[in-house]
């Protein structure tokens, strides 16, 4: 096993790297091999620095994450002994922006919730299927990689809350809505018996990619741009919209699943229009002046 694959497996193992994020810090690591021209354990610091300028037009996010990964990859080789020095430190240290999550408004996930239905009244079983997706997305802020491999094991008994392996393959538990468990019941009805998977397929379970076709396909009967929905702006709205009724944050970060709750305070970046008219209409000097 070379140093890299030790590298990932020291991730996976030690600090329980999502999947994405192996693949993601593997070809990173590979990249960069290549581009050099050599083992990357034995690079030195003026041929790391050549990276800087070959990743420079690359998008902030993207250029951080493989500088991160080589700032990881050498600090485990000086952990493991098999380095004194630190080439990756010829790199430069990039801040990614974090873009405001795009969402939809509460008129929109209306617009999609009621065609969804009405596709489903009749009890088509894609039809079922595709609300309580979209019951779940929207109404327990799941990941699509969390959705479409629950297990029938996953769903709740008679708690109503539903128990989901995120990333790391850390469990959480989330409460489930009477809306989901109705559709949920309704699913169950139909679904095709002998599979271990909530949303079987004829390889095992619904895929990402499948996943993302039916939701396209929903908004564009809803009247909605097909661009504009994918199973993360879903996720997104929950965790807004949810926010904005007044849910404490610290709940938020945990029904997400996020690890830091830095992720989960990008959602406090609300609308500056929405915070002035709060300002406008609820505070005592507004009420004062609108008095007098």
């Amino acid at each position: 096993m070379d140093a890299a694959d030790r590298f990932l497996a020291m991730l996976a193992a030690e600090r329980g790297a999502a999947r994405n994020t192996l693949l993601a810090y593997g070809r990173d690591l590979a990249q960069a091999a290549e581009i050099l021209g050599c083992a990357l354990e034995l690079a030195d610091r003026a041929q790391v620095a050549r990276l800087s300028s070959i990743w420079g037009t690359l998008a902030p996010a993207t250029q951080a994450r493989k500088i991160s990964a080589l700032r990881q990859f050498y600090g485990f080789l000086i952990d493991e002994g098999e380095r004194e020095d630190d080439p990756s430190s010829a790199l430069p240290r990039p801040v990614p922006r974090r873009p405001l999550p795009r969402i939809l408004s509460h008129e929109e996930i209306q617009a999609l919730f009621e065609e969804a239905e009405t596709q489903a009244a009749a009890d088509d079983p894609d039809a079922v299927r595709l609300l309580l997706m979209l019951e779940l997305l929207y109404g327990s802020g799941l990941r699509a990689s969390e959705l479409v491999s629950l297990p029938i094991a996953a769903m709740p008994r008679d708690a109503p809350f539903l128990t989901v392996t995120g990333k790391g393959g850390v469990t959480r538990m989330i409460p489930l809505g009477s809306r989901a468990r109705a559709a949920l019941a309704r699913w169950l009805a139909l679904r095709p018996p002998g599979s271990p998977w909530l949303f079987p397929s004829a390889k095992g379970h619904l895929t990402r990619v499948r996943l993302f076709q039916l939701l396209k396909a929903l908004a564009t009967r809803a009247g909605l741009p097909a661009d504009k929905l994918s199973p993360h702006v879903l996720r997104h709205a929950f965790a807004t919209h949810l926010l904005e009724g007044g849910a404490d944050l610290r709940a938020l970060q945990t029904f997400l699943g996020h690890a830091d709750i830095s992720t989960t305070q990008i959602y406090t970046q609300v609308d500056a229009r929405r915070l002035v008219a709060l300002v406008n209409e609820r505070h005592p000097l507004a009420r004062a002046a609108a008095s007098d």
